[in-house]
């Protein structure tokens, strides 16, 4: 597969990316296009269900990638203020994060996988631009980085993919414990 052939309508028109940038948005497009097939039929109702003894489902799960990638791309243009210092976090903080994770009641199926194909197209975006894949910053303040550790803009394009895969595999969990269907196989 390629990008394009993974790519959204709008995608598809975006300039021609080669060489390693390519490989990086194909491998990310790849994992989005597997996460959001975990979604295909559903109704508003069933993309809210928690169907593991996580709080998991399928719609929370989209909103969550597509956070982490706004996030994660906010990063590369910014640097750590464009993130939280986790460590500072209340117990508000974290419970507002929680719902990340869940469809809420205002939210629809369709308007999370709007919102992730705008996250990706500007993510996209973002990728063919950039000048210099080694420019990189330090990681925002949080329990799980080694302090004082910098991450380029392709080691967060690597953990975006990573996470974006881990996250599909989720999905499919929850998917075929919803109703049997399977992403693959």
């Amino acid at each position: 597969m390629t990008v394009n052939e993974l790519a959204t309508p709008e995608q598809a028109d975006a300039p021609v990316v080669t060489g390693e940038r390519a490989d990086l948005l194909s491998a990310l497009a790849k994992q989005r296009h597997f996460l959001r097939f975990t979604t295909r039929d559903l109704t508003d109702e069933q993309a809210g269900l928690r169907t593991t003894a996580g709080e998991l489902c399928l719609g929370g799960l989209i909103k969550h990638v597509a956070d982490v990638e706004r996030n994660w791309a906010g990063f590369i243009l910014e640097g750590p203020s464009a993130m939280p210092d986790f460590t500072a976090m209340t117990e508000a903080d974290w419970a507002r994060r929680a719902d990340e994770f869940r469809l809420l009641p205002e939210e629809t199926l369709a308007g999370v996988l709007a919102d992730y194909a705008e996250v990706a197209r500007r993510t996209d975006e973002l990728v063919a631009a950039l000048p210099d894949l080694d420019a990189g910053h330090p990681l925002p303040k949080a329990p799980w980085f080694e302090p004082g550790a910098r991450w380029s803009a392709r080691r967060v394009l690597l953990h975006v993919i990573a996470e974006t895969a881990q996250h599909s595999g989720h999905a499919d969990i929850v998917r075929e414990s919803l109703d049997g269907a399977k992403s693959m196989g």
